[in-house]
């Protein structure tokens, strides 16, 4: 496994060796340049993913440097290390494009977590530039599922299943996971893919017409029935594929008739009396527990068994998070076609929002979001305000899942905490993101910062 690169610049010898032995002992390869003449000889021998450089050099000045490190290494992050407490430097250092600034003497924690977050900010960033290739040119029939290991297992079993013409296969999922995407995919790589593929979802047909609408109906066959004879989506399907979604939502009576389907692929028209045959492909999706829902009663156990000839899990988003950024920059591709706009990109900040948040409605949440930033967006990039009405929404989660109330002891509480219990519980449901806890507490960044050393609150963010 190749292992991250960090180059120091510091003219204090005795400072770069701890530093050194510090990050080698974190698992980083580590080089030290102690003539900040030579940096750029050195950072094109040694091409290192991140700098850490002193702003009070001997024969340089550092913020120069880091002007001159911004036209030439863009791409590498650069954090700024001085002895002195200087926050108008600070905030040059920043303007100036530096990552990040730390004082010393240098707090170990401090130093691994920033390090990891310009690190993780630039394999995002190759991440986007990978996307932006593979957007511009259209290559996103399979690489729009993702690249997380759960989605290449998945898409592996997907185009095996795909290739039998006749096995009937259950979706299952959450809501919003994209069951519908993949059951096209699957007809797209089946051999039928040249015939029909017809989408039916249960839960939207009303009780009384859903037998009309699966397999048709003659004349007469009931009040409104004027037609003489109105074809279902099965024979509709005829040598294609059927998907039949929210397939828990269908009655027990219709479900012994779709079991009569599946095996012998015959059924009768509402009213008729001729047996019609088909040849079609089954495909079912639900985000119900088939499984839970025969033992209530509520589904036939021998159709699901004949349903569930094979399975197909869908994660949540929540689950394949390295999945968002190309989903994100597909719809971004969609909605800037489709709303006539030109959006070069989803700047890092915006970005590593999105891939933090927690998209309870998956893929489907996620694309009505990337549909409103879109059309509200004025200039030519998505920035981390434009989704503003996200954090908005982390805030309100706050108080309507934790159900937060706060109550007094008998004998008083100490503010202290009060606020170390509100701070950790908003770095909980925005998964350790400083930026975003800061914004739901109404605090600036640096506030919370304050607040967290000054309580002892550890950051516990899980970066992948």
């Amino acid at each position: 496994m190749l292992k991250f690169k960090i180059l120091i610049i510091d003219d204090d010898n005795l400072v770069c060796i701890s530093l050194k032995k510090l990050l080698v002992k974190l698992g980083y390869e580590v080089e030290i340049c102690l003539d900040a003449g030579e940096a750029f000889n050195k950072i094109e021998e040694f091409e290192p993913d991140a700098i850490l450089l002193d702003i009070y050099l001997t024969t340089h000045n550092g913020l120069e440097l880091l002007k001159q490190f911004q036209k030439k290494y863009f791409h590498i992050p650069v954090i700024m290390i001085t002895g002195y407490s200087d926050v108008k430097m600070a905030v040059t250092a920043i303007k100036s494009g530096a990552y990040d600034f730390l004082l010393k003497p240098i707090d170990i924690e401090q130093l691994q977590l920033v390090i990891k977050k310009a690190l993780d900010n630039l394999i995002l960033k190759n991440e986007v530039e990978k996307l932006q290739q593979i957007v511009k040119e259209d290559e996103l029939s399979k690489e729009f599922f993702g690249r997380s290991a759960k989605i290449k297992r998945l898409l592996a079993s997907v185009e095996k299943l795909a290739g039998s013409a006749d096995t009937t296969i259950l979706l299952e999922g959450e809501s919003g996971t994209g069951k519908e995407v993949f059951a096209r995919y699957i007809h797209q790589h089946s051999p039928r893919k040249d015939s029909a593929f017809i989408q039916i979802n249960c839960s939207a047909i009303p009780k009384e017409l859903a037998e009309s609408e699966l397999f048709g109906h003659e004349k007469g066959a009931f009040t409104g029935a004027m037609q003489k004879t109105k074809l279902g989506k099965f024979e509709l399907a005829n040598g294609g594929t059927i998907l039949l979604d929210e397939i828990g939502e269908l009655s027990l009576d219709l479900q012994v008739k779709l079991l009569r389907v599946l095996q012998e692929k015959k059924f009768y028209r509402l009213g008729g009396e001729k047996e019609v045959s088909v040849d079609v492909r089954v495909l079912a999706a639900t985000n119900r527990n088939l499984e839970e829902e025969v033992k209530k009663g509520n589904f036939r156990e021998d159709l699901f068994y004949r349903l569930n000839v094979a399975n197909i899990d869908i994660p949540p988003l929540r689950e394949r998070k390295e999945d968002i950024p190309i989903l994100a920059y597909s719809f971004l591709k969609e909605f800037s076609v489709k709303f006539n706009k030109h959006i070069k990109g989803i700047d890092q900040d915006a970005l590593q929002l999105l891939v933090s948040y927690p998209w309870k409605g998956n893929i489907r949440e996620l694309r009505n979001v990337m549909e409103r930033a879109v059309i509200l967006l004025d200039g030519d990039e998505l920035k981390e305000n434009h989704f503003s009405f996200l954090v908005e929404s982390a805030g309100e989660n706050l108080i309507e899942d934790e159900k937060f109330v706060l109550k007094i002891p008998a004998n008083g509480i100490k503010i202290d905490i009060v606020l170390r219990t509100l701070i950790q519980k908003t770095l909980k449901i925005t998964n350790g993101n400083q930026v975003k806890a800061a914004k739901v507490l109404g605090l600036s960044r640096s506030k919370l910062r304050y607040r967290m050393e000054q309580l002892g609150i550890e950051v516990t963010k899980n970066i992948k």
